[in-house]
């Protein structure tokens, strides 16, 4: 499904502000693979994600979604493949519009607007069976302005955006960082319920340890723009917050150090 070929990105090259961000990065996701990503600051994670997007350029090397190698394809070329639901619960959503428009833009992501631009009866109310699924109470507010929603909310509405088209890869961004502890674990639940029930293969990036451990079927640590831990299947299951910190001394050679790190 994702194949990342020996991928090299520096940042502001040649000036005292130089940043290896990837150095030599290979990473293969299949079908179904739910990808949990931890690293120290400055560790790639974020960078990889968006090179994935297209957001950045690759210095060298390849990426390739299911099967086609979109290295060279610009961002809004490679969307197709792609669901993304980022950081800020400001982003990936139209402020401005209701929630039943931006459900619609979502759901006719790819197509050519034309005289059926208009929502139908048969739309509005898919849209309502799928907010319901949120259980947040968005199916009955269909025409209020996405602005005037709570962080919790419009992040939940952004990743049923991200997922109505069943990308061939969603990528999750630390996608729970900004809200509340009581919102992130429903956000979460709502994650691994959408990636399970449509069969979604899938990257989050956290900075919550247990969450990395807990979620996905496999999990790799990064440090320096590589990948210096992979773990998947039973073995991921047995993993500990304690073999994480131990082992990401032992393979990078420092302390793990992430400014916004959640260890329990």
């Amino acid at each position: 499904m994702l194949e990342i070929k020996n991928v090299y990105k520096t940042f502001n090259p040649g000036t005292i502000n130089e940043k290896k961000a990837l150095n030599g990065l290979d990473l293969t996701l299949n079908n179904g693979d739910f990808v949990t990503v931890i690293g120290g600051n400055g560790a790639g994670k974020s960078t990889m994600l968006n090179m994935i997007a297209g957001v950045y350029p690759v210095d060298s090397g390849s990426i390739i979604i299911d099967g086609e190698d979109v290295t060279r394809l610009p961002e809004h070329k490679r969307a197709k493949y792609l669901g993304r639901v980022f950081q800020d619960p400001m982003m990936g959503t139209a402020a401005d519009m209701w929630i039943e428009e931006n459900m619609a833009l979502a759901s006719r992501r790819g197509q050519k607007r034309g005289l059926k631009w208009a929502i139908n009866k048969s739309e509005r109310e898919d849209f309502k069976k799928m907010l319901s699924e949120l259980d947040l109470g968005l199916e009955d507010r269909l025409s209020a302005k996405v602005g005037l929603l709570s962080g919790g909310q419009r992040q939940a509405l952004t990743l049923l955006m991200a997922v109505m088209k069943k990308p061939k890869l969603l990528l999750l961004d630390e996608h729970t960082a900004a809200l509340d502890p009581k919102t992130a674990a429903k956000v979460l639940a709502l994650s691994d319920k959408f990636i399970a029930e449509d069969k979604l293969t899938a990257m989050m990036i956290t900075h919550n340890m247990k969450d990395a451990i807990t979620y996905g079927n496999r999990l790799i640590m990064m440090n320096n723009g590589q990948i210096i831990l992979d773990v998947s299947g039973e073995e991921k299951k047995k993993l500990t917050v304690e073999y994480l910190l131990e082992a990401f001394s032992k393979l990078s050679g420092a302390e793990f150090t992430n400014d916004r790190a959640l260890l329990n």
